[in-house]
């Protein structure tokens, strides 16, 4: 069965790359940690709906993602404690939320529980074994950067919260692998499907993602291109409908307008020096490409 992994961010920056601007900025950096913390209380939500929607079949599934959103809750409980003592704030992220767009992107109301069991199955698995597998390639990455970091307290503190973390999110990577494989092997046409739904939620999450990321001229054009993207990834009487309930919002996006204007206030006030000789020749030209692979 085909391994699926995120892709760089516009095939140009890895999560290493990533991370290293991150944590040379505190407030960029305390952001982050916020995102994380919200991205793991707000799975404790989403996991809870599709345990309600799933209404109790199969059995060892819902009981292995009530595990999930225990692990979930402790990770965002793990995360909120260490923001408060940094003093951080822990309201919602500002910017584009990367779990508000996944969300928007999906095509979950296509899909009824008490009709297609198994295909909502699947789809679930698929989506939520490549929004882990992101969080576990960043949560390695941000390890890896705070350890070449200044050994200060605080880097000690947000290196092991994090340290504590990974490893069970690792876990939920190889479950939902495990789950994939075993519905995957039962035949020709389940493991099809499999196959089917983890080039789909790729192409969602990797969407998603970079929505979240991309705020540079052209960003708008941008994401209709990997709308484009996941609509391919549908059979051809599935795309036109997909299209046409995301292509007004994805390509006016009034929400990336707002982060826009926010983070371009954030960094004036900051440092009026800053915005000028920074900010907009990068908003000018957008990302370097390092590779087009």
């Amino acid at each position: 069965m085909t391994v699926v992994y995120p892709r760089k961010f516009q095939n140009a920056l890895s999560a290493r790359d990533i991370l290293k601007r991150t944590v040379s900025d505190r407030e960029l950096h305390l952001i982050t940690l916020n995102r994380y913390r919200y991205s793991e209380q707000r799975s404790c939500k989403d996991l809870t709906e599709l345990i309600e929607q799933l209404n109790g079949k199969p059995r060892e599934l819902i009981q292995d993602l009530s595990h999930h959103i225990s692990d979930e809750a402790r990770h965002a409980m793990w995360l909120t404690d260490l923001l408060v003592e940094l003093g951080a704030d822990i309201g919602k992220p500002p910017g584009s939320s990367y779990i508000d767009e996944f969300e928007r992107l999906l095509d979950s109301e296509q899909k009824d529980a008490t009709k297609d069991l198994e295909d909502v199955v699947i789809s679930a698995l698929a989506a939520i074994n490549i929004t882990e597998k992101r969080g576990c390639e960043y949560f390695s990455a941000h390890i890896y950067t705070l350890k070449q970091q200044p050994q200060t307290e605080e880097n000690i503190k947000i290196r092991e919260t994090i340290a504590k973390i990974l490893p069970e999110e690792a876990g939920h990577v190889r479950w939902g692998n495990r789950w994939l494989a075993q519905i995957a092997d039962k035949s020709p046409e389940h493991r099809q499907k499999v196959e089917q739904a983890k080039r789909k939620y790729t192409a969602i999450e990797q969407a998603a993602f970079e929505s979240g990321m991309d705020i540079t001229l052209g960003a708008e054009l941008r994401r209709v291109a990997n709308l484009v993207e996941v609509a391919n990834t549908m059979s051809p009487w599935e795309r036109p409908q997909y299209l046409m309930e995301r292509l007004p919002q994805t390509l006016l996006a009034p929400e990336l307008q707002f982060t826009r204007i926010q983070v371009a206030q954030r960094i004036w006030q900051r440092n009026p020096q800053e915005f000028m000789e920074k900010f907009v020749p990068m908003f000018l030209k957008g990302i370097q490409r390092k590779s087009q692979t």
